[in-house]
C-alpha cells in the first residue's frame, strides 16, 4: 500500500483540474475559445501556469460533454455548430419538451412543481449577477428536474445531452445587452402556468421560450469579439 498516492494529493489534482475545465468553459462562453480552433494542452497549461496533466483531464471531462474532440497529436478542437445543428437540435428538443410540459403540467402534483421554483429563481438571480456559467447550471438543472417529472430517465438523458451538444455561444455578448434576464424569467413564467394547471398554456410557453433561446443564439454569434479577456483559474 506504500505505493498508493495520499488522498489529500489525488484531492488537490482533483480540484485543480475542476478549477481548469471551469476555465475552459468560461472561455468556450465568453468566446476566447474559439469553434474550429484545435488547441495544445502544453500551451493551455503555459496561460494556466499549472502542468499539462489537469489541462489534458478537464480537456477530456470537455469532449464526453461533446463541447471539445480530440485531435491525434496535436490537442483538442472546440466542436463547430452551424446555424443547421443549432436548428435540428431546437427542433428535436421541441418535439420532446414542449408536450412532456404538458404532460407534467397534468400529472405532476402542486408540491412537486413548487420544489422547482428555487431552480427557477436561481436560474434569474444568475443572469442578473452576470455568473454566466451559474446561469447555465441553473438553467440545465431546472429544465432536466423539471423534465424528470414525467418518469422517464431514457427522455431526461437525451435531452441533457442535447443541451450539452447545443450549448449557447456569445453568452457574454447576451449578458451584456440585458437579455439574458427575461430568457431567465420565462422560467417562472412556465412555472406558474403548470402549478395554475394550465398545459396548453404552459406547451405555448415552452415552444416560446426555445424559440426565444434560438434566436438568442443567433444573436449571440452574429458579431465577433474583438478584444477578449485572458484564461486565468479561479475565476467564479
Amino acid at each position: 500500500m506504500a505505493d498508493r498516492k495520499p488522498r489529500t494529493l489525488i484531492s488537490v489534482q482533483e480540484r485543480l483540474r475542476d478549477q481548469v475545465a471551469h476555465a475552459l468553459r468560461a472561455g468556450l462562453i465568453s468566446g476566447e475559445l474559439r469553434p474550429g480552433v484545435v488547441y495544445s494542452a502544453p500551451a493551455l497549461a503555459a496561460d494556466f501556469g499549472v502542468s499539462a496533466t489537469p489541462v489534458r483531464e478537464a480537456m477530456l471531462d470537455l469532449a464526453r460533454e461533446g463541447l471539445v474532440e480530440a485531435v491525434r497529436n496535436k490537442g483538442f478542437r472546440v466542436t463547430e455548430l452551424s446555424e443547421r445543428d443549432l436548428d435540428e437540435y431546437t427542433e428535436i428538443r421541441a418535439l420532446i419538451e414542449v408536450p412532456t410540459v404538458g404532460r407534467v403540467a397534468r400529472t405532476a402534483t402542486r408540491e412537486q412543481l413548487e420544489a422547482l421554483r428555487p431552480g427557477a429563481q436561481a436560474i434569474v438571480v444568475a443572469a442578473r449577477e452576470h455568473d454566466l456559467i451559474g446561469y447555465l447550471e441553473a438553467d440545465r438543472q431546472f429544465h432536466l428536474d423539471l423534465l424528470g417529472l414525467a418518469g422517464n430517465a431514457r427522455l431526461v438523458e437525451t435531452v441533457g445531452d442535447l443541451r450539452k451538444r447545443s450549448r449557447l455561444y456569445g453568452l457574454n455578448r447576451l449578458d451584456e445587452r440585458g437579455e439574458l434576464v427575461s430568457s431567465a424569467e420565462e422560467h417562472l413564467e412556465l412555472l406558474d402556468l403548470m402549478i395554475a394547471g394550465q398545459a396548453d398554456e404552459a406547451e405555448e410557453c415552452m415552444g416560446r421560450h426555445l424559440g426565444h433561446i434560438r434566436s438568442l443564439w443567433a444573436a449571440g454569434a452574429g458579431n465577433p469579439v474583438e478584444e477578449r479577456p485572458a484564461l486565468r483559474l479561479g475565476a467564479r
